[in-house]
This record gives structure tokens, C-alpha cells and sequence, in this order.
């Protein structure tokens, strides 16, 4: 029993690194993630076909190669290391979930017709009023089911953190395993499947909250 304490006592400390590293990434990916967006959407074609190369080599390249990339390059060109591995965990999964919630946000945008739009300019709105009063509540409930399993996907994702020497909680049944401990890292999942849980019944509550709107 004393042994099943002590695991989980160090499971738990791992996994708060997890959920540090989760709510700081969503924290600065989803604004950023929005801003991305407006890029993409942008009149000005460099700063859109910039944006939209951007958004095509993060998605198109592992995460766990961008992690590698952001702890040693600086380093490597700029002379300017980033000695915290988490601060190089943090700016590699902020960048990565940035660039995908801003295609979920694209995607919502562009499913809202454009007679809404329209609607909006006879009334005499201006743009920033027909996006926040018209058009975002729409998107908003049309993009919280990609949004659910992007960000479920982004908790289980946490543990990739580990390749760059983060200490999380997969590293931390890894080091009951090199004790001969095996059933730790499987424990493991045990904290996932809560978290993970606890999101699911969360935005569930949301969308039955934006039922109510049927745009």
C-alpha cells in the first residue's frame, strides 16, 4: 500500500508538469491560434501565403521533431540556447496547436454564409461589429467539437515533452521501470483517462449550453 502511495505521489508531481504544460499551451495558442487566422484570411497576399506556408510546415512536420528543433537551433544559429527545457516544450506546442486551432477558426469563419455578412453592413455595422455580434457565437459553436478533440489530443500530447528531458509523468514511470517496477507507466493512462474525463463531460455541458442557438 505504502509502495502504491509513494508511485502515485510521484506520478501525480509528473503529471502536474502535464497539466502545467497543457493549460500555459492553450493559454497562448488559442489567441495566437486566432491571429494566425486573420493572416491567412488576409487581402495582402504575402502576409497570406506567408502565414499559409507556415501553418502547412508545422502541420506537416512531427511535433516531436519541432520540439527538437526549438531547444537546439537557437543555439546552433542565433548563439541564444534555450536553457529551460520547459520554456522550449512551451514555445514548441504553443507554436504546433497555434497553427492548427487557426485552420478549426478558418474553417468556422468561412462556414458562416455570407448573406450574414451582408445582413450586417445594410444594418449599418461595422466589420469588427458584424464579427463579434453576428458571426462569432455561430463559429463558436461550430468549431467546440474539432476544438474538444484537438485539445483532448493536445493533453495525451503532453507526454511527448519527455523526448526533450521534461520531467512529466511518463518520464516518471520510466524511471520505476528502471527499478524493475513495470506497472507504473501503465498506471499512467489512469491519469490520462481522468483528465481527459473531466474534459469530455466539460465540453459536452457546452454544447448542449449552445443548443440553443441553431444558426
Amino acid at each position: 500500500m505504502s509502495s502504491f502511495l509513494s508511485v502515485s505521489t510521484e506520478l501525480l508531481k509528473g503529471f502536474g508538469e502535464n497539466v502545467k504544460l497543457f493549460g500555459l499551451t492553450l493559454l497562448f495558442s488559442l489567441p495566437l491560434g486566432l491571429i494566425i487566422t486573420f493572416c491567412s484570411t488576409s487581402k495582402f497576399k504575402p502576409l497570406k501565403w506567408l502565414s499559409k506556408t507556415f501553418v502547412w510546415i508545422i502541420r506537416g512536420t512531427p511535433l516531436m521533431l519541432q520540439l527538437f528543433v526549438v531547444l537546439y537551433v537557437p543555439g546552433l544559429l542565433f548563439n541564444f540556447p534555450i536553457k529551460v527545457r520547459f520554456t522550449a516544450a512551451l514555445i514548441a506546442f504553443v507554436i504546433n496547436y497555434s497553427c492548427y486551432f487557426s485552420e478549426i477558426y478558418r474553417g468556422g469563419i468561412e462556414s458562416i454564409p455570407k448573406g450574414q455578412y451582408e445582413a450586417g453592413q445594410v444594418l449599418g455595422m461595422t466589420k469588427p461589429q458584424i464579427f463579434f455580434k453576428v458571426v462569432l457565437m455561430q463559429v463558436v459553436k461550430r468549431i467546440i467539437p474539432p476544438m474538444s478533440n484537438e485539445i483532448i489530443t493536445l493533453v495525451k500530447d503532453t507526454s511527448l515533452a519527455r523526448v526533450i528531458a521534461v520531467s512529466e509523468i511518463i518520464m516518471a514511470a520510466d524511471r520505476f521501470s528502471a527499478r524493475g517496477i513495470i506497472w507504473p507507466l501503465f498506471y499512467t493512462g489512469v491519469f490520462f483517462l481522468l483528465f481527459n474525463g473531466v474534459l469530455t463531460i466539460l465540453f459536452g455541458k457546452i454544447e448542449k449550453k449552445l443548443d440553443y442557438y441553431r444558426g
